[in-house]
């Protein structure tokens, strides 16, 4: 049933290359997710970055509806809420102060901000103890792909083999450009400065101060992060090399340009600027390479949906990339990636495009903003722009059914506690509340809940084990061919 396994082990005298199942570039939080997501399927991973140290900068990202649940998917979330902090799910779209709609249907419905750095040591500490393996300070320099698998060429001279090489390796990615795929969309516009220093001014000046400004500059803040210390968002004076971090005179002239003084600002943390910059991947798959997070698409942060944008992708990706290495998967399956995550990313590009005008400080986009300002007081509305941003509605396209078929399953109680707990190994569920149905020969890879007290409106579904809804209905040979559909052929 499975085909031998790549191993490895160190090079043999005649030189002959480590070879592995997957190489994933990137060590950020896409390619960490998608390792440990591999790694529950027994693949062999590396993972080659090429920074030797993990990010220092102490930037606060947001982690949404739909990556909490991910996260509580796989067990994780218990290991991460320590680390973060809980805020209401609200005032995402345009930073336009809405509180959080009613019919929110997850049991996640929060925001978790935690430090970037944080995060990405949780999950790369999650893919290490499953067993992936990370080699930092090596860069992927070249790669040839056969029908057979991926020859990897890294910097410092090593040659590596696998099965797949999957780029996660950021917005200016080596191999998507090592790949010949084409990136596009429009430059950065407009850029800003961020960091965390300490200020010489009284907290209260501050905060009337950033009031009075945040009236028509939305990229515009000074947010308290520790003692005397400041998170800071200012607008830059232009764009330039994203590469070139910017200096403390930069963000004292731009702070006394917009809000008359810099607020003696002083002894910066870290220092950064981001652009909003909008392009993506003509294709997320040549062959045996594939590309995800960043590397895939990059949009302006606003709403914070990038590292969620990257983590979902990985979700997507890794229970694909895994039956096609366990040798199970339909040959169609792999294809349903791009098929599935280019429209999600599409539609955050030009939800990020939206916003972005929104927080123009021109007088039409101002009336624009006003107008929605309005209409976000429909909780419909409201609802379905969080939706939008926190990813919870998303609908793949199965096909023709129920409006359920392709949505995410919310967490439920069951008799054994959660729904999300018996998902924790990545493999598929079929929830049965008919209590007549099996999942035969695919038992190896699908569990069956037999389970009338469900709080479902359907008699049965099929879960994939990235929590979407493959198949709703009771009829066993019509669940047969669904489970061929999305898990190929029965093991017996």
């Amino acid at each position: 049933m499975h085909p031998q396994q790549f191993t490895a082990d160190p090079p043999s005298t005649d030189g002959t290359p480590r070879t592995y199942d997957v190489i994933i570039a990137g060590c950020g939080p896409t390619g960490a997710m998608l390792a440990a997501e591999l790694r529950l399927h027994d693949v062999r991973v590396l993972i080659v970055e090429q920074e030797t140290e993990p990010a220092s900068a102490v930037r606060i990202v947001g982690l949404h509806i739909r990556s909490l649940e991910l996260m509580a998917m796989r067990g994780l979330l218990d290991r991460i809420l320590p680390h973060g902090r809980k805020r209401p799910a609200s005032a995402f779209f345009a930073a336009i102060p809405k509180p959080a709609p009613t019919g929110l249907d997850s049991r996640y419905a929060y925001l978790l901000g935690i430090p970037q750095p944080v995060i990405e040591r949780l999950l790369e500490e999650r893919a290490i103890e499953l067993g992936a393996q990370v080699r930092r300070g090596r860069a992927v320099a070249g790669f040839e792909q056969d029908d057979e698998g991926v020859t990897v060429d890294l910097a410092d001279g090593e040659q590596l083999r696998s099965r797949y090489l999957v780029g996660c390796d950021g917005g200016r990615s080596t191999v998507r450009k090592l790949l010949g795929v084409g990136f596009p969309g429009e430059p950065a516009r407009t850029e800003c400065l961020m960091g965390e220093m300490e200020v010489g001014v009284p907290q209260e000046e501050i905060a009337a101060k950033v009031a009075e400004i945040r009236e028509t500059h939305q990229r515009f803040w000074l947010r308290p992060a520790g003692v005397g210390v400041y998170s800071v968002l200012v607008p830059a004076a232009g764009v330039s090399d994203r590469a070139e971090p910017p200096t403390l005179d930069d963000f004292t002239h731009q702070l006394r340009a917009i809000a008359g003084t810099d607020f003696g600002v002083h002894s910066p943390r870290w220092l950064s600027r981001f652009g909003d910059a909008t392009r993506l991947a003509d294709r997320y798959r040549v062959g045996r390479v594939l590309l995800a997070g960043d590397a895939a698409h990059i949009h302006p942060p606003i709403g914070g949906q990038g590292l969620n944008l990257g983590v979902q992708d990985a979700f997507n990706l890794g229970w694909k990339l895994a039956a096609r290495i366990r040798g199970w998967a339909p040959e169609a399956l792999l294809d349903t990636y791009q098929a599935e995550r280019r429209p999600v990313a599409e539609a955050v590009l030009d939800n990020t495009r939206a916003q972005t005008e929104l927080l123009s400080t021109e007088p039409g986009a101002q009336a624009v903003r006003r107008l929605f300002t309005e209409l976000m007081d429909f909780d419909e509305v409201n609802l379905h722009l969080l939706e939008k941003i926190t990813a919870i509605g998303i609908r793949y396209d199965f096909g023709a059914g129920p409006d359920l078929l392709g949505r995410r399953l919310p967490d439920m109680d069951i008799k054994q506690g959660h729904l999300y707990g018996l998902l924790h190994r990545g493999r598929g569920v079929l929830l049965d509340r008919t209590e007549r149905l099996t999942v035969g020969g695919w038992s190896d890879r699908v569990d069956h809940l037999a389970e009338s007290t469900a709080a479902l409106e359907v008699p049965c579904l099929l879960l994939r084990p990235d929590g979407h809804v493959a198949w709703i209905g009771d009829d066993q040979q019509d669940l047969d061919y669904h489970l061929a559909r999305w898990f190929g052929k029965p093991a017996h």
